[in-house]
């Protein structure tokens, strides 16, 4: 089993859901709570990886991050290196990728929660960021759990485009997915069997998880 593969993935899903969590919380509240109409459009853009083919997204990644891109090129001018089979390249396709797997659950948890409270917050004197973290995010802590286990596990699984941003370097873009496609080619069954189990029970594990928490059988964090 390549090891080497699967730590390359766990810390590449450990910085995708970081970075996520941090991004999708007021990507969430936004979409959740406002009344403009162009709301919608946000929300179709934001779960387009959904529905688009992996590597259709790895192309135009791939070509944003190409040299002859504004955003390669300044890169490359910046640091030297370039995005596109890079690990840093990798980062912010998953991040991308990612995305609606961090925000589709925040926003069904903040979309439940009871609005009497928000506007009691404002008649307090509450800002609005005071507002979700100090009401919103504590009624959805579930939401929060839900998706962070599920974008850690979405990006431990990516393959398509894993495949077209970051190509297949052994320590810098070759993931456990890569791993297994590597091994069928190679007609080497026995390691990529072992490396697919645990896969497999990797993802039967997240989905009880995430379930559990759906149903609200999993606590969280312990109330005090």
């Amino acid at each position: 089993m390549d090891w080497q593969a699967v730590a390359l993935s766990l810390r590449l899903a450990g910085l995708t859901t970081a970075i996520l969590l941090v991004v999708a919380v007021p990507v969430a509240a936004w979409l959740a709570f406002s009344r403009r109409r162009w709301t919608v459009v946000v929300e179709a853009l934001v779960a387009l990886p959904l529905v688009l083919p992996p590597t259709v997204l790895g192309y135009y990644l791939l070509v944003a991050f190409g040299t002859r891109s504004p955003v390669g090129r300044w890169w490359q001018e910046t640091t030297g290196s370039t995005l596109a089979f890079s690990f840093t390249g990798l980062l912010i396709a998953s991040v991308l990728y990612s995305l609606p797997f961090a925000v589709q659950p925040l926003l069904a948890a903040f979309a439940g929660v009871d609005r009497r409270l928000l506007e009691a917050s404002s008649v307090l004197g509450r800002s609005w960021p005071s507002t979700v973290a100090r009401v919103v995010l504590p009624l959805s802590r579930a939401g929060l759990a839900t998706a962070a286990v599920l974008t850690f596990a979405h990006t431990v699984g990516e393959f398509g485009v894993v495949l077209m941003v970051g190509g297949n370097i052994p320590g810098e873009t070759r993931t456990v997915s890569i791993a297994v496609y590597d091994s069928v080619q190679a007609f080497d069954t026995a390691t990529a069997g072992r490396t697919s189990l645990l896969l497999l029970v990797f993802s039967l594990v997240v989905l009880t998880a995430t379930y559990a928490l759906q149903r609200g059988r999993l606590a969280v964090w312990p109330r005090p």
